[in-house]
Order: C-alpha cells, then sequence, then structure tokens
C-alpha cells in the first residue's frame, strides 16, 4: 500500500510545470543545505572549483576551464562535485577549509547540491557563485540560491545586469578565460567527419538539454536553406548533444532536413579535442541563438580562427563586435518557452533575421578572403576580451591568494 501510495505521489509530481518542481525544490533544499557565514573570511589560501566537474555541458566545461586556469595562476585547490542528484560525498572529502569556493553551478540547483554535504562545507569559508543566464532578468527561485553565495561572477556584462538585484553590489563580470587556457588539443579533421574537402562548410553546434527554442537550429536551418539551398558544394553540419534527453527533439530536426541532401546531423557525444577538430574543419561556425549567457561555441570558433556569423544580442556581445563576426540582425519579442524554463513575465529575447543571415552566410561563401579578414580580426578580438586578468583581479578583489 505504502510503495503504490508513492508511486502515485511521484506521477503527480511529474504532472506538476517544470518550474513548479524546480522552484520547490530549491525551496526544499534552501532549508537543509549549510549556508555560508554572513561575513566572508577577508582572506583566503586557494579557491575550490565546484560544479558538474565530468559533464558534458557548459557549465560542466566552464567548471573545468576555471580550474585549469587557477592552476595555472597558483591558487587552484582542486575540485568539488556538486550539483549531482547521485553523488554521495565519500567521509574526509571536504576540502580545505582555508580555501575559497567557486561554486560553477546555477543558483537554483546550488542549494540542491549544497543539501548533500556537510554544512561543515560551507563554515569559515567565502563561497562564490559563477552563475550563468539567458534573459535579461531571472526567475524568483534564483532569488533563494543566491542566499548561499558571498558574491557572483557574471561571465558577461548581459548577465551581470540580470544578477544585480540578486546580491546589489556584489556582482562582477569575469568573462571566461579561454585565452588563457593552453594551446588546445585538436584531434581530427574533415575525413574524420566525411566532409569533402572542396565545399564550403557551416557548422551549428548545440546541446539539446540547454534548450532547443533559445538555441534555434530551425532558424540556422531557413538561413542556410535561404543562401544556399541544395548546393552539394555548400554543406551545413548540425552537430547535437543532449539527444538521448529529448529524442523527440532529435527526431523532429531528422525528420525538418530529410530532404535536404547538403545538411548533415551528427548527433553522438564526441571529445572535446574532437569538437575543436569539427570546428577548425568548418569554414563558417553558425549560432542563430535567441539569447546566450555567453557563448562557449562562438568564443572557441573565434579563438580557433574560424568567422563566426552570429545573432547581435546578449552574451556574446562581451567578446565580439560589428568588426569582429557576422552580427545577425534581430528583432526583440517575448519569450515564447514551450517548455517552461524560459517563462518569466515581460521577458524578451532576440527573434534573428534569418534572410540577413543567409545574406552574410553568401558573402563569406563566395569571398574566401573576406572569410579569412573576419577570422583574423575575430581570433584578435576574442584573444584580447577573454584573456585572465578579470580573473586575478576577482581573486585580489575577494583576498583570494
Amino acid at each position: 500500500m505504502e510503495s503504490a501510495s508513492l508511486g502515485l505521489a511521484h506521477r503527480a509530481w511529474r504532472l506538476l510545470p517544470a518550474e513548479t518542481r524546480r522552484r520547490a525544490m530549491t525551496r526544499v533544499a534552501g532549508l537543509i543545505a549549510g549556508r555560508p557565514d554572513r561575513v566572508p573570511p577577508a582572506a583566503s589560501e586557494g579557491i575550490v572549483v565546484a560544479g558538474d566537474i565530468d559533464g558534458a555541458n557548459g557549465l560542466a566545461e566552464t567548471s573545468r576551464i576555471m580550474d585549469t586556469v587557477f592552476r595555472q595562476i597558483g591558487v587552484g585547490r582542486g575540485t568539488l562535485q556538486l550539483g549531482l542528484p547521485s553523488v554521495t560525498p565519500a567521509p574526509g572529502a571536504l576540502p580545505p577549509a582555508e580555501a575559497a569556493m567557486l561554486a560553477v553551478v546555477n543558483a537554483p540547483i546550488l542549494p540542491v547540491g549544497l543539501a548533500r554535504w556537510p554544512r561543515a562545507l560551507m563554515r569559515g569559508r567565502r563561497v562564490i557563485g559563477l552563475f550563468v543566464w539567458e534573459l535579461p532578468a531571472v526567475p524568483a527561485a534564483w532569488h533563494v540560491g543566491a542566499k548561499f553565495v558571498h558574491e557572483i561572477w557574471a561571465p558577461s556584462a548581459f548577465c551581470a545586469e540580470a544578477f544585480e538585484p540578486l546580491a546589489p553590489g556584489r556582482v562582477r563580470v569575469v568573462p571566461y578565460p579561454l585565452a588563457a587556457l593552453p594551446p588546445p588539443r585538436i584531434e581530427g579533421g574533415r575525413a574524420d567527419f566525411g566532409l569533402p574537402d572542396g565545399a564550403l562548410v557551416v557548422l551549428v553546434v548545440f546541446n539539446l538539454a540547454s534548450s532547443r527554442v533559445r538555441k534555434n537550429p530551425e532558424g540556422a536551418i531557413r538561413a542556410f536553406r535561404a543562401a544556399f539551398g541544395d548546393r552539394p558544394d555548400r554543406i551545413l553540419v548540425l552537430k547535437l548533444s543532449g539527444t538521448s534527453l529529448y529524442p523527440e527533439d532529435l527526431a523532429e530536426i531528422r525528420a525538418m532536413v530529410a530532404d535536404a541532401p547538403n545538411i548533415r546531423v551528427i548527433d553522438e557525444t564526441i571529445p572535446e579535442p574532437a569538437l575543436r577538430g569539427l570546428i577548425a574543419a568548418s569554414d563558417i561556425v553558425m549560432s542563430l541563438h535567441r539569447a546566450e549567457g555567453f557563448g562557449l561555441i562562438p568564443a572557441t570558433a573565434m579563438l580557433l580562427g574560424r568567422p563566426v556569423v552570429t545573432t547581435g544580442w546578449s552574451g556574446n556581445m562581451s567578446f565580439m563586435d560589428a568588426d569582429s563576426a557576422g552580427l545577425v540582425k534581430y528583432d526583440l519579442v517575448p519569450v515564447h518557452d514551450p517548455r517552461g524554463t524560459y517563462r518569466l513575465e515581460g521577458s524578451r529575447w532576440a527573434e534573428p533575421d534569418t534572410g540577413h543571415a543567409a545574406a552574410l552566410l553568401r558573402q563569406l561563401a563566395d569571398d574566401p578572403s573576406a572569410r579569412a579578414a573576419l577570422a583574423a580580426r575575430g581570433r584578435e578580438t576574442a584573444m584580447r576580451a577573454l584573456g585572465d586578468a578579470p580573473v586575478r583581479d576577482a581573486l585580489a578583489a575577494s583576498g583570494i591568494r
């Protein structure tokens, strides 16, 4: 009888809207998880990175980036797995008490992850949240999670503006220091992905778990087809991940391009060096997103010397401008998100102009010298914007040495 009741309760829980479930989970965890001291220590000996360290998503990649750069600077004190429900901390797994902690976990999930750790994790420790969000304002659940950090690092000015109400005067813009990383491993080339040498390749990379409607692959498909039709010497590659979680999305995207002989879909997860190889093997990298908190793929492409065509709005504008990327015109429209992640009253995001994107694609495809020049300017701009100086400044301001 008890088992049947639990099963019924679980089914009822799953019927609630996703945002309602997330909000409830955050509030309950917020009552259980340990909180940091009201006043952080004036000085800390190094910093620990907490996050989904081994994950295959943008925040997981960010946690690895920050750990690498902290170690290069000489302040890295290791990592801590945070945010995954399946993780149970081992006895004695607490990081050094004198080290600060950078939680690379968005605010609504932070108390959920912390609830699995002893309260001692937070005592006497400076706690910083590295948060990412894609709209100009944040949902109510973020205010609960923000109480678990002393300050917030935002990867873009766009994010920082959204986060300021969470921690007035305690938000700092710290772009991802991609340009400070060691030279990245790049594996594979066109032959490894079945792409012909003589064709112009346009690449679109996105994770279905990061919101299909926000990433807007349909817009990219429309722009490519408007630019090139079925030309066999023009190829669009859609590199998807997160497909096991959203098989219906994958099926719809495959159906959308089924009659296009020059559109390829790659739906398996590949290692990061191979993904960089795919980016390097492409002629143009495109992102017609409706909103980005930062934009890891465009940033990676620019640093690898690939020209980028992308929506000229939101977090990606922290490391690009009209001289360094093909910025696509857009209109700001009310957010429509069937899954509810971005269902926030009064919010707006970009609707990129696919006709303008198509024109930019044609211009770059027809002029190799223009492609090379844009790529060179893009790399130079990204190298300047994405160094480690903001990280060093933020560490010094927080007394982390």
